[in-house]
């Protein structure tokens, strides 16, 4: 028997007890004498017991936990949301379960199908690079399980969500590149369908006009942020009759890639070309030179999530408006956009 997990109904058998009695003792329920207590807890640690505490919460109709769905969890961003994430939920007595799309909206549905089956009491979500459709989180809506967004949402959805303020951001780090002396900014742009690219580029945009620049499509490279993608970008650029002097990119990891083209073709950062990005992921201050980059709050971005899901779930109510948390951007002005004038 000990060399299998042992259950209360192996001890129950092998104390000639009923179940509930070894349940009661295990508990320290009053109506349990003291010699029953002591023969039931010395059992348990010669079998090497150990509760079921899920069980036990599912018979309660709880199980304490939150499903926690990412792209991925091998960067900076997501590590610290997950981080800010797992602190609020310890404190309010939540455990997480994680999963991970891998970029692969197929892979998120089974993650769905998996969060719901392990029977969560919600789900904080944030989207693959590929999903374009909410079909598959219905499942989860229609069994009244609270959803939270973060960082990745689908334009045009009002669901319940924490994301920054990208359009600011990339504002502000579009007119800091202008303020540089630069006029031929080009934009690494991401897939517009997610809400964070689309509006990285609006925020572009936005600089652009306030500055009477002149827009030039030749200048927006649209890609999945990837870092190979950086290095095409850039290639693609230096291409132009009149290559750019800036390059903002709304990912710090296609922002390397740009810069290892720069090097190899002898260009100066930022004195022949000005580079930012977007993330402010740890490699960025180490790079050389450090990179410009956003900071997007990741740790408080995970922390507000819970937040919003254990408000939903203390309300109860059915048919509230969905709610918006904004946070707002820190731009990490570095060595690599910097001219000196």
């Amino acid at each position: 028997m000990a060399s299998k997990r042992a259950s209360i109904t192996d001890m129950a058998l092998k104390l000639g007890v009923s179940v509930s009695t070894i349940s009661r003792a295990l508990s320290n329920h009053p109506s349990i004498s003291d010699a029953t207590k002591k023969r039931v807890t010395k059992l348990a640690k010669e079998l090497n017991y150990h509760p079921n505490h899920l069980a036990a919460g599912l018979r309660r109709g709880r199980s304490n936990m939150l499903g926690v769905l990412v792209p991925h969890i091998d960067g900076h961003f997501f590590t610290m949301v997950v981080k800010g994430i797992e602190t609020v939920a310890t404190k309010a007595g939540f455990n997480i379960l994680i999963c991970q799309s891998n970029e692969d909206v197929a892979h998120e549905r089974k993650n769905i199908e998996t969060l719901i089956n392990a029977q969560v009491e919600g789900i904080l979500v944030s989207l693959s690079r590929t999903t374009r459709d909410f079909k598959h989180f219905d499942k989860a809506t229609k069994r009244d399980l609270p959803l939270v967004f973060f960082d990745r949402i689908l334009e045009g959805r009002d669901v319940n969500a924490v994301v920054l303020d990208d359009r600011e951001g990339a504002y502000q780090t579009t007119r800091h590149l202008l303020a540089q002396g630069c006029r031929r900014i080009a934009h690494f742009a991401g897939p517009q369908h997610l809400n964070i690219y689309k509006n990285r580029r609006q925020g572009y945009l936005d600089a652009l006009r306030e500055h009477d620049v002149p827009y030039d499509e030749a200048l927006v490279f649209t890609c999945d942020m990837r870092h190979e993608d950086g290095i095409r970008g850039m290639e693609q650029l230096l291409k132009l009759p009149v290559p750019p002097d800036a390059v903002f990119s709304a990912s710090d990891i296609t922002a390397v890639g740009a810069l290892q083209v720069l090097r190899q073709r002898g260009l100066r950062v930022p004195a022949d070309v000005a580079l930012a990005g977007f993330s402010n992921e740890l490699f960025s201050s180490f790079l050389e030179p450090m990179l410009t980059t956003v900071d997007q709050r990741c740790e408080q971005m995970g922390q507000a999530a819970v937040r919003l899901l254990l408000e939903i779930l203390g309300e109860k109510r059915q048919n509230v408006s969905p709610r918006r948390v904004l946070l707002q951007p820190d731009l990490l002005v570095r060595a690599s956009s910097l001219r000196v004038k």
